[in-house]
């Protein structure tokens, strides 16, 4: 599907983002295995992917059915990985959209909300846009969260005092209705993961699975 853009980001942040990808001599379209781990049990729907970024997901998910919106903040991504879902005969299950999400966020309800590595060296209402996540899922429906939970040595993030907030710390600050949401997991797994030049280290991942109960309003 064509791309929406309902703010084109001017900000820095976008700048910084748009530099970040078009500086990037190879592209990572390998699926986060995590993403792979929570979603290949289940039912193929509708999912946000937020800061999609190289489209690994996207993609992942559509050949498998899903029906998905690939959000991200730089041109260079969004229209990357349109061309992507397009050279793959994927066009009808990949709609792109270009937000600043710390102005807009993407109508819709969704299944399954990804939101991978999502962090930024700018001010960001994180909680909010989070929050807001939570409630675009449909009855049923599940946010997932993958946060670093330590740096590697690729990462633009290379502040030694930096904090990594943990799982049940996030949750407790998207302060969620316990009728209304469950908290499904919450846990810091270790991986060996692979840079964008092909180096590897050991990381921890911060991982929070938000599941809103069946019958809930949130309109």
């Amino acid at each position: 599907m064509d791309s929406t853009q309902p703010q084109r980001p001017t900000t820095d942040a976008a700048l910084f983002w748009e530099r970040h990808y078009r500086a990037r001599r190879a592209w990572d379209t390998h699926v986060n295995p995590l993403l792979a781990e929570t979603a290949a049990p289940l039912r193929p729907g509708t999912a946000l992917d937020l800061g999609c970024g190289a489209g690994g997901d996207t993609v992942w998910l559509a050949r498998r059915g899903w029906r998905v919106t690939a959000v991200d903040i730089s041109t260079t991504a969004v229209e990357r990985v349109r061309r992507r879902a397009r050279e793959l005969g994927l066009e009808d299950r990949v709609t792109t959209e270009q937000h600043d999400l710390a102005g807009s966020f993407p109508a819709g309800e969704f299944d399954l909300v990804s939101a991978q590595y999502f962090h930024t060296p700018f001010p960001l209402a994180r909680v909010r846009v989070l929050r807001a996540a939570v409630r675009a899922l449909r009855p049923g429906g599940l946010l997932l969260l993958v946060d670093h939970g330590s740096t590697a040595p690729w990462s633009w993030n290379q502040d030694p005092g930096a904090h990594h907030p943990t799982p049940r710390e996030v949750a407790a600050d998207l302060d969620l209705d316990p009728e209304g949401w469950s908290v499904l997991r919450a846990d810091t797994p270790s991986r060996l993961a692979t840079g964008p030049e092909g180096e590897t280290a050991t990381v921890v991942d911060n991982v929070l699975l938000v599941q809103r109960a069946v019958g809930t309003v949130t309109r």
